[in-house]
């Protein structure tokens, strides 16, 4: 048991460290300047309670902290951040994030048989071994529905493969410790974006439209909210998050019961439509006199709730538990970095902006929750980009996870 158990001490205790971390790095004194030159805020307040839940300080697995910021907190912050932004400028990205997309699930389909066939070259038999349900493939296959789609995805492709459950808590095990890694390294490399996209040659408009988006507001003057506008912006984001949970309370279980055939594209997962039902009120309320409570500071909240959010997934990392499993972490990591160069080669030949490198692979390997903290990074208008791919992700992953498992399969033999 952790030495902490009690989730309102674990909620202060995150609220603590977004606190000192977003405080400092404003200060002017030179150590945080120069310190923070180099290690982005975001990652701290990924990072930090990912440490304390390693050191069984607190627990990601036993508390409720992440449940209740994915299920309310994530939905409302969707909601406040996009009925503030200017969609019509977001939908010129569309190109080049799809593209970017696409990329990264080619990189996983076909790294996954690749990095079997690398492994086994040089270690035949030892490292990706087992037959039956012990076979290393089948438990791969879930990971690649994972990194192409999300958790939903995984069990489905669980159900298809049939690895051993022991292989399989693996997996989940080393999912975890690499989409965390994964996570960690975007943020890290969204402070040298600038360094990347010479890089890269990037020639797209992303500057041009995060200042038109910026502009396009300049004109609403900031001003205290009352309390009558902060109830009402509470109300319009967490009030929206009701009305898609109560809305899914209805859709899932007509599914289940009337069309089970849409179960294979995740339809059957009450997040995806909790997600789908925010965002289009978001779209709604982004045409309606409610964008005008951007100025009275709703995306200043839902990026609150986004923080939180970030500080509760960085509380599920446990990076001794995938340890299990030294060898088929060594698999996933050949597996990452090949994708990783099929992602840089797409972007440098297209001359993508890196803000889409990152996310577009953040929307596959770690789904809505990380892929919003990366694109917040960037800038809390982008946050609607990440949010559709990641809704692209869990509708392909388990196609992407089902070709990648059975050419796994093939080369395994």
């Amino acid at each position: 048991m952790p030495l902490i158990q009690n989730d309102a001490v674990v909620l202060a205790i995150l609220l603590l460290i977004l606190a000192l971390v977003t405080k400092t790095a404003v200060s002017n004194r030179p150590l945080f300047r120069n310190f923070y030159k180099y290690v982005p805020p975001l990652l701290l307040c990924y990072f930090i309670p990912g440490i304390l839940n390693t050191l069984n300080v607190i627990s990601g697995e036993n508390s409720g902290v992440y449940t209740i910021a994915s299920k309310y907190l994530l939905p409302s912050s969707l909601i406040l951040i996009i009925m503030s932004v200017d969609l019509k400028q977001i939908w010129k990205l569309r190109h080049k994030a799809g593209l970017m997309f696409l990329a990264t699930a080619i990189g996983v389909i076909l790294g996954g048989p690749l990095a079997i066939m690398i492994t086994d070259a040089f270690a035949p038999g030892v490292i990706v071994k087992g037959m039956g349900e012990d076979a290393s493939w089948r438990g791969l296959a879930t990971l690649a529905a994972s990194w192409t789609g999300g958790s939903a995805n995984m069990a489905a492709m669980y159900e298809v493969f049939k690895p051993s459950p022991d292989l399989y808590s693996g997996m989940i095990a080393i999912d975890v410790l690499l989409a965390n890694v994964w996570l960690g390294m975007m943020l890290y490399l969204v402070n040298k974006k600038e360094k990347i996209n010479k890089l890269l040659k990037a020639e797209d408009n992303l500057d041009r439209t995060l200042e038109h988006i910026g502009n396009s507001n300049s004109d609403m003057t900031r001003k205290m909210p009352s309390m009558p506008d902060l109830f009402v912006i509470l109300f319009l984001g967490l009030g929206g998050t009701g009305l898609a949970h109560l809305i899914t309370s209805h859709i899932v279980p007509y599914i289940e019961t009337n069309a089970p055939s849409l179960k294979q594209f995740n339809l059957d997962s009450e997040f995806l439509w909790v997600i789908l039902i925010t965002t289009s009120i978001g779209v709604l309320l982004s045409f309606t006199k409610a964008r005008n409570y951007e100025k009275q500071g709703a995306p200043i909240i839902g990026n609150t709730f986004l923080y939180i959010l970030i500080a509760s997934i960085g509380m599920q990392m446990n990076i001794l538990r995938a340890f299990d499993n030294p060898g088929l972490i060594f698999v996933c990591v050949i597996w990452l970095l090949f994708m990783a160069v099929v992602i840089i080669v797409t972007a440098r030949i297209f001359k993508v902006n890196f803000f889409f490198v990152s996310v577009a692979s953040e929307a596959n390997v770690g789904g809505v929750p990380t892929a919003s903290a990366v694109a917040t990074a960037f800038s809390p208008s982008l946050v609607p980009v990440a949010v559709l791919l990641s809704v692209l992700g869990y509708s392909i992953g388990n196609y992407a996870g089902y070709i990648c498992g059975i050419l796994m399969q093939l080369v395994s033999q």
